[in-house]
Protein backbone atom coordinates (compact mmCIF):
# COMPACT_ATOMS: atom_id res chain seq x y z
CA UNK A 1 0.00 0.00 0.00
CA UNK A 2 1.82 3.37 -0.95
CA UNK A 3 1.07 5.75 2.23
CA UNK A 4 0.39 9.36 1.15
CA UNK A 5 1.13 11.36 4.13
CA UNK A 6 -0.63 14.58 5.53
CA UNK A 7 2.04 17.69 6.03
CA UNK A 8 1.30 17.60 9.75
CA UNK A 9 2.21 13.81 9.71
CA UNK A 10 5.78 14.46 7.59
CA UNK A 11 6.06 17.10 10.59
CA UNK A 12 5.56 14.89 12.86
CA UNK A 13 8.16 12.34 11.50
CA UNK A 14 10.35 14.79 11.53
CA UNK A 15 9.98 16.04 14.64
CA UNK A 16 10.95 12.34 16.84
CA UNK A 17 13.47 12.11 14.39
CA UNK A 18 15.36 15.09 15.88
CA UNK A 19 17.27 13.81 18.97
CA UNK A 20 16.52 17.16 20.93
CA UNK A 21 13.08 17.77 19.86
CA UNK A 22 12.08 14.41 21.13
CA UNK A 23 13.92 14.63 24.43
CA UNK A 24 12.25 18.45 24.84
CA UNK A 25 8.54 16.46 23.92
CA UNK A 26 9.66 13.69 26.93
CA UNK A 27 10.69 16.43 28.92
CA UNK A 28 7.59 18.28 28.92
CA UNK A 29 5.13 15.46 28.38
CA UNK A 30 6.33 12.44 29.01
CA UNK A 31 8.76 13.06 31.85
CA UNK A 32 9.07 9.02 32.54
CA UNK A 33 10.49 8.80 28.60
CA UNK A 34 13.02 11.54 29.62
CA UNK A 35 13.84 10.10 33.06
CA UNK A 36 14.04 6.27 31.09
CA UNK A 37 16.14 7.61 28.73
CA UNK A 38 13.90 6.33 25.72
CA UNK A 39 15.58 6.64 22.19
CA UNK A 40 13.18 6.60 19.16
CA UNK A 41 15.88 5.31 16.77
CA UNK A 42 14.43 5.16 13.73
CA UNK A 43 11.15 6.01 12.35
CA UNK A 44 8.65 5.72 9.07
CA UNK A 45 5.38 5.73 8.27
CA UNK A 46 5.48 2.04 9.13
CA UNK A 47 7.65 0.85 11.18
CA UNK A 48 9.33 2.61 14.74
CA UNK A 49 12.25 1.34 16.67
CA UNK A 50 12.39 2.52 20.70
CA UNK A 51 15.76 1.87 23.00
CA UNK A 52 15.70 1.54 26.34
CA UNK A 53 19.22 1.46 28.16
CA UNK A 54 19.89 -0.79 31.07
CA UNK A 55 20.59 1.71 33.60
CA UNK A 56 19.99 2.69 37.37
CA UNK A 57 17.14 4.73 36.26
CA UNK A 58 15.27 1.54 34.27
CA UNK A 59 16.58 -1.02 36.97
CA UNK A 60 14.63 -3.06 39.30
CA UNK A 61 15.72 -4.84 42.29
CA UNK A 62 16.29 -8.15 40.26
CA UNK A 63 19.21 -6.81 38.34
CA UNK A 64 16.63 -6.36 34.90
CA UNK A 65 14.72 -4.08 33.53
CA UNK A 66 11.65 -2.82 35.27
CA UNK A 67 8.39 -4.16 34.12
CA UNK A 68 6.97 -0.48 33.82
CA UNK A 69 10.18 0.59 31.71
CA UNK A 70 9.91 -1.90 29.27
CA UNK A 71 5.81 -1.60 29.08
CA UNK A 72 6.84 2.46 28.27
CA UNK A 73 8.89 1.51 25.46
CA UNK A 74 6.91 -0.36 23.82
CA UNK A 75 3.97 1.76 24.25
CA UNK A 76 6.34 4.43 22.79
CA UNK A 77 7.10 2.47 19.66
CA UNK A 78 3.14 1.63 18.79
CA UNK A 79 1.67 5.49 20.15
CA UNK A 80 4.32 6.83 17.49
CA UNK A 81 3.10 4.90 14.55
CA UNK A 82 -0.78 5.58 15.87
CA UNK A 83 -0.71 8.98 16.52
CA UNK A 84 1.01 9.56 13.18
CA UNK A 85 -1.86 7.51 11.46
CA UNK A 86 -4.28 10.17 12.63
CA UNK A 87 -2.45 13.50 11.94
CA UNK A 88 -3.80 16.34 9.69
CA UNK A 89 -7.28 13.88 9.76
CA UNK A 90 -9.38 16.40 11.47
CA UNK A 91 -9.82 15.71 14.91
CA UNK A 92 -9.72 12.27 16.15
CA UNK A 93 -9.28 10.60 19.63
CA UNK A 94 -6.52 8.36 20.37
CA UNK A 95 -6.64 6.26 23.70
CA UNK A 96 -5.35 2.79 25.10
CA UNK A 97 -8.21 0.61 25.83
CA UNK A 98 -5.91 -2.55 26.74
CA UNK A 99 -2.36 -3.07 27.21
CA UNK A 100 -1.08 -6.87 28.00
CA UNK A 101 2.91 -7.71 28.05
CA UNK A 102 4.37 -11.41 27.38
CA UNK A 103 8.28 -11.38 29.26
CA UNK A 104 10.27 -14.13 27.70
CA UNK A 105 13.39 -13.24 28.74
CA UNK A 106 15.45 -11.24 31.45
CA UNK A 107 16.11 -7.71 30.28
CA UNK A 108 19.77 -7.19 31.51
CA UNK A 109 20.98 -4.60 28.90
CA UNK A 110 19.71 -2.46 26.42
CA UNK A 111 16.55 -3.03 24.58
CA UNK A 112 15.28 -2.21 20.94
CA UNK A 113 11.31 -2.25 20.28
CA UNK A 114 10.55 -2.39 17.05
CA UNK A 115 6.54 -2.41 15.85
CA UNK A 116 5.86 -2.67 12.22
CA UNK A 117 2.24 -1.65 11.77
CA UNK A 118 2.15 1.73 10.77
CA UNK A 119 -0.22 0.85 7.79
CA UNK A 120 -2.16 -1.00 9.49
CA UNK A 121 -2.79 2.27 12.19
CA UNK A 122 -3.45 4.44 8.77
CA UNK A 123 -6.28 1.90 7.61
CA UNK A 124 -7.99 1.98 11.07
CA UNK A 125 -8.08 5.54 11.09
CA UNK A 126 -8.96 6.03 7.68
CA UNK A 127 -12.04 3.29 8.75
CA UNK A 128 -13.07 5.29 12.30
CA UNK A 129 -13.17 8.63 9.70
CA UNK A 130 -15.31 6.83 7.07
CA UNK A 131 -17.85 5.07 9.61
CA UNK A 132 -17.96 7.76 12.34
CA UNK A 133 -17.64 4.80 14.92
CA UNK A 134 -14.79 3.70 17.08
CA UNK A 135 -12.45 1.25 15.85
CA UNK A 136 -9.27 -0.62 17.42
CA UNK A 137 -6.24 -1.94 16.67
CA UNK A 138 -3.85 -4.35 19.13
CA UNK A 139 -0.39 -2.96 18.01
CA UNK A 140 2.70 -5.32 19.48
CA UNK A 141 6.08 -3.97 20.39
CA UNK A 142 8.80 -6.48 20.23
CA UNK A 143 11.88 -5.68 22.71
CA UNK A 144 14.56 -7.58 21.68
CA UNK A 145 18.53 -7.35 23.59
CA UNK A 146 21.42 -6.70 21.70
CA UNK A 147 21.91 -10.64 20.51
CA UNK A 148 18.62 -10.40 19.00
CA UNK A 149 17.11 -12.50 21.44
CA UNK A 150 13.48 -11.87 21.91
CA UNK A 151 12.48 -10.27 25.56
CA UNK A 152 9.40 -9.24 25.48
CA UNK A 153 6.33 -8.26 23.43
CA UNK A 154 4.06 -5.30 24.23
CA UNK A 155 0.68 -5.20 22.89
CA UNK A 156 -1.21 -2.20 23.43
CA UNK A 157 -4.50 -1.45 22.08
CA UNK A 158 -5.70 1.89 20.84
CA UNK A 159 -8.75 2.97 20.11
CA UNK A 160 -9.53 5.83 17.47
CA UNK A 161 -12.76 7.61 17.47
CA UNK A 162 -13.38 10.76 15.20
CA UNK A 163 -14.85 13.60 17.28
CA UNK A 164 -17.74 14.88 16.63
CA UNK A 165 -19.10 18.91 17.16
CA UNK A 166 -21.57 19.35 19.75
Amino acid sequence: MELKLTNEAKKYLDDIRSNWKIRLYFLKNLPTAFWWGLRVIEASPAFCKVSIPFNWRTQNPFNSIYFAALAGAGELATGTLANMARLGKGSISMLVVDQSAEFVKKADGKIIFTCNQGLEAHKVVDEAIATGEGKTITMTATGVNLKGETVCKIHITWSFRKRTKK
